[in-house]
């Protein structure tokens, strides 16, 4: 809703700002005040930073993770395991793991989850290049990652099923206890998981 106090210009960057996930009207309104208020060079700065984000990165060919480079780095390191590949829903996800030092495998990315409600069915997600890679990549292991939700779950069973004819070995994240969490404060569900998921001392 516009307001012939609000110059257009404002109006139009707030409802931009509207758009973007996890934005809502009094943040959007916010964030361009500040920007009016700020020093001039900023507001150039951020539209310098949007204009190259657009110029500047793609989809991996690959794994199709966002990426400066095609192949991205990590498809390009030939010191990561080509027999793994990690299943994720978004890109966000890959950093996340990458941030535990841990895997040194390579990556795919779905860019979201199947969502009946929502309109998301397997053709509107990466699975069948996931499908294509499997095929011709010689694999020996594919981990699905996709998140702890109704949704990951759907599409962690959907994908296990495509993958179970080609006799390839699919794991599941472990899933249990956060460190540091109390028992009397887990859901019945975590709780439930972690005692199926439970390993010798």
């Amino acid at each position: 809703m516009t307001s012939l106090a609000t110059p257009k210009p404002v109006q139009r960057l707030i409802d931009e700002f509207s758009r973007l996930p996890g934005i809502g009207p009094k943040s959007a309104s916010r964030l361009t005040y500040f920007l009016v208020r700020g020093d001039g060079q900023q507001p150039r700065d951020l539209a310098q930073a949007l204009t190259e984000l657009k110029e500047r990165t793609r989809f991996c060919s690959v794994c199709f993770n966002i990426t400066e480079a095609d192949p991205c780095p990590v498809c390009a390191d030939p010191s990561r395991s080509t027999g793994l590949i990690c299943v994720v829903e978004e890109p966000l996800d890959v950093l996340a793991i990458e941030r535990t030092g841990q895997f040194k495998g390579r990556y795919h990315v779905l860019h979201g989850a199947l969502s009946p409600v929502e309109g998301v069915g397997p053709e509107d997600l990466k699975i069948r290049e996931l499908l294509a890679r499997v095929r011709t990549e010689p694999l020996k292991e594919v981990i699905l990652a996709t998140n702890i939700s109704l949704e990951g779950e759907a599409t962690a069973m959907y994908i296990q099923k495509q993958l179970a004819p080609l006799g390839l070995k699919v794991t599941r994240l472990a899933r249990g206890l956060p460190v540091g969490g109390d028992l009397e404060y887990a859901d019945e569900t975590t709780l439930a998981r972690a005692l199926e998921g439970r390993s010798e001392m």
